[in-house]
């Protein structure tokens, strides 16, 4: 028993040396990885200092809140605001991984010539100079009409009807007496008769030569042509003047080009014109600019080009479609950002500057021409410098938080608030009312909302002016605590989906 009892004491004993000699071969160690661990173990990291305003979702910027968590509008985290991130009024700070993962993009601004060619589309039309409108002469009555029907083609002298005229049939007859009696005065006063009458000279010819009196006048085509209206009926009866056929002449056609409003400049009366028809192809015809319409087109915002076409053997027909380059004089170099970099407020022109490490600046901008895409910069940024192209909904949203200093041009930075994001999307008018704009869209990808048809109020009832239903339409949408509103929208044109980034569109002014 004894025994027992000194062996339970010595493993005891043993056990405890081991432990304490583990704890001091670990203090050792723990003091040989020097002071600067010691520190890094017992305070708190700078970042764990931060202190820390609120929380707020990106989207919906304007909602703040006082507790980290998921945010109730978008399926992702609330995002904090620190209280030292204002450093700088003048610019806006965005994490990298937020503007990844939101697709923000960067363009720089470029040097290059400006481009002297613009590609549009246009459509041949009648030459409305070139048009022959046939009347009744004299009254009579319609004996005959030839098988003839509008948009039949008529080469010259084609017929078209024949007409009974009782006064040149009294007329013809006085004149055969008259000849007969030998007296020249009395046989031109006759001969004048015939043509107060209305008689025409070729038909008085012909009556002098043949002496037999014409009881029937038929009317022809003075021109080749396309028959654009026959007025008459077998049977019917004619006053003088009464309009009888209308022919419209293709010797020449119109072919009316479609130009950007803000790409128009430079363009000149006579300036040569290509165009390609997909009717022919392979083949280009050239023109010349024959007029600029005075009035722009208020739905597409543009301008109306007119070129005349020669068109001899009259294949060209009124209705065909051309692309068409439209050549203007060379205007030098100049500075460029993508169109779409371009923020217009309606009394000033802005872009987002990427000064790098996340942090973008709003720059006012002098915008000069717009071609293929591409807006010239006059003033105000600088030949490698860059700028935000797409993504700028999210620098709306996090420069709505607090008022930023927008770089002037020649003046002292002013502080302006920038509005909330602008959300777009694409969809059809289904209807218009009183109280906004009935909507089948498509999804709003920046705010996470799916496509549906809902009503949408506006901002302003002109934005809907020159729209219906049934348009195709890419709208952009505010959202804040009343909800959403239309602040622009633009028609879904055939030049629009081709990029010539002549964006006519209607804003409503901040």
């Amino acid at each position: 028993m004894n025994a027992r009892l000194v062996k339970t004491t010595l493993l005891a004993t043993l056990v405890l040396g081991i432990g304490a000699a583990g704890g001091y071969w670990f203090a050792r160690q723990s003091m040989s990885q020097g002071p600067e661990m010691a520190v890094a173990a017992e305070e708190p990291s700078a970042a764990d200092e931060r202190k820390v305003l609120y929380w707020y979702d990106p989207m919906v910027p304007q909602q703040k809140f006082d507790q980290p968590g998921k945010s109730p509008f978008m399926d992702m985290q609330l995002v904090p605001r620190y209280a030292d991130e204002g450093g700088d009024s003048a610019a806006v700070s965005i994490d990298a991984s937020i503007t990844q993962n939101l697709g923000m993009r960067l363009a720089p601004v470029t040097r290059g010539a400006l481009t002297n060619s613009l590609e549009a589309t246009g459509n041949l039309t009648f030459n409305n100079r070139d048009i022959a409108v046939v009347q009744a002469r004299s009254g009579g009555f319609v004996e005959r009409v030839y098988a003839r029907a509008a948009e039949d083609l008529l080469e010259a002298g084609a017929p078209l009807a024949d007409l009974l005229v009782p006064e040149w049939v009294a007329a013809q007859e006085e004149y055969l007496a008259l000849r007969d009696a030998g007296d020249p005065a009395l046989l031109a006063a006759a001969r004048q008769r015939l043509r107060l009458a209305g008689m025409p000279p070729e038909s008085i010819a012909r009556f002098e030569r043949s002496g037999k009196v014409q009881a029937l006048w038929t009317v022809t085509s003075p021109i080749a042509g396309v028959l654009q209206q026959l007025d008459v009926r077998e049977g019917m009866t004619l006053a003088a003047g009464a309009p009888l056929a209308t022919i419209n002449g293709l010797r020449s056609v119109w072919l009316d080009v479609a130009v950007p409003e803000a790409e128009a400049q430079g363009l000149r009366r006579g300036q040569r014109v290509e165009a390609r028809l997909p009717a022919f192809p392979g083949e280009v015809l050239e023109g010349s600019i024959e007029a600029i319409l005075p009035q722009a087109n208020l739905d597409s915002r543009t301008l109306r080009v007119r070129v005349e076409l020669d068109n001899p053997d009259g294949r060209l027909r009124p209705g065909l479609t051309a692309q068409v380059r439209l050549t203007r004089p060379d205007q030098g170099d100049g500075l460029f950002v993508p169109s779409e970099a371009v923020i217009r407020s309606g009394r000033r022109a802005l872009v987002m500057l990427a000064e790098g490490e996340g942090r973008f600046r709003p720059v006012e901008v002098r915008l000069g021409q717009e071609a293929a895409g591409n807006t010239q910069i006059l003033e105000g940024l600088e030949e490698g410098q860059q700028v935000v192209a797409s993504g700028q909904f999210l620098l709306d949203s996090e420069a709505s938080l607090r008022g930023i200093l927008v770089q002037g041009l020649g003046a002292p930075a002013t502080e302006v608030k920038l509005q909330p994001a602008l959300h777009e999307a694409e969809g059809q008018i289904d209807a218009i009312e009183e109280d906004g704009v009935m909507l089948t869209h498509g999804p709003f990808k920046t705010l996470g909302m799916p496509g549906m048809s809902m009503l949408f109020p506006v901002a302003d009832t002109a934005l809907l002016e020159g729209f219906k239903p049934g348009d195709r339409v890419r709208v952009g949408v505010r959202a804040d605590d009343e909800g959403m509103q239309i602040e622009r929208i633009e028609h879904l044109s055939p030049t629009a989906q081709q990029g010539s980034d002549h964006k006519g569109h209607q804003e409503a002014q901040p």
